[in-house]
């Protein structure tokens, strides 16, 4: 009996050692695989909302963006499985100016640790916008005590409708 006991409590120390997930700054280091699950997930997402803007996107493409218009003027952090980058946060004071979770992460708990930085981060509140059709994380954010308060238009070049979700501590 006890040594069953052992064997399912190593068992369990192993699982738990190989999903440990960490929140961490991003590091120069990091940018390149962090730049790669954004494109892949962004891609995924956009040409399943039928969005036309993204459908051309290259890689590149997305380097270029992710070094010129967001690196500069957020606050980064990585979501971080075995060593591999799983998703980020890119933050500016209590503006989530965008978060990713790999699709192959999705639904483990990603979202919820970046989400929960972001609230330590800014604990008076947080603001961000996703767009109308993204049902997944509209559902994600409203789970998580965010309110829808505006709905609107995204800028170019995706030009699509957008919901502006907001959060406060109760």
């Amino acid at each position: 009996m006890l040594s069953r006991a052992l064997g399912r409590l190593a068992s369990e120390l192993e699982v738990g050692k190989r999903s440990r997930m960490k929140v961490r700054l991003l590091e120069d280091e990091d940018l390149d695989e962090t730049i790669a699950v954004w494109h892949e997930t962004r891609k995924r997402i956009h040409t399943s909302m039928n969005i036309e803007a993204e459908r051309d996107t290259t890689l590149d493409d997305s380097r270029r963006i992710f070094r010129e218009k967001i690196a500069p003027r957020c606050q980064l952090w990585v979501a971080e499985k075995r060593e591999k980058i799983v998703g980020f946060l890119a933050i500016r004071q209590s503006y989530i100016d965008r978060m990713y979770v790999k699709p192959s992460e999705q639904g483990r708990g990603v979202g919820t640790a970046l989400l929960k930085k972001a609230r330590e981060l800014s604990p008076e509140g947080l603001e961000l916008h996703t767009h109308q059709k993204n049902g997944r994380s509209r559902s994600f954010y409203e789970k998580n005590q965010f309110r829808a308060v505006q709905f609107g238009l995204s800028p170019p070049p995706e030009n699509e409708p957008d919901v502006e979700y907001r959060w406060r501590p109760a």
